[in-house]
């Protein structure tokens, strides 16, 4: 598991911290991973600086399985993980 970020990897670091994470944060400054995954928002968008919350489910074979505007994030972590058991269960 993996998370990204626009901001830099020292705000990136603190955040991690602070909330225990225990996956990588990945600092994307420029905006090129959030441009190739669709969530970088317009620049006339009120929070245009923050990319739009978005998990991917990737595949080892690197094929993204199922994509998740996050809207719920008391749900969302265990909406991800069942749709991870169905999807390596077959």
């Amino acid at each position: 598991m993996l998370g990204a970020s626009f901001d830099d990897p020292a705000t990136n670091k603190r955040f991690a911290d602070k909330h225990l994470f225990t996956f990588s944060l990945l600092s994307d400054v420029d905006q090129v991973i959030g441009t190739s995954y669709g969530v970088v928002r317009p620049a006339d968008h009120k929070w245009a600086a923050m990319p739009r919350r978005v998990t991917f489910l990737i595949d080892p074979r690197k094929v993204v399985r199922r994509v998740y505007d996050v809207a719920d994030v008391v749900t969302h972590a265990e909406t991800v993980l069942a749709d991870l058991r169905e999807l390596t269960s077959g």
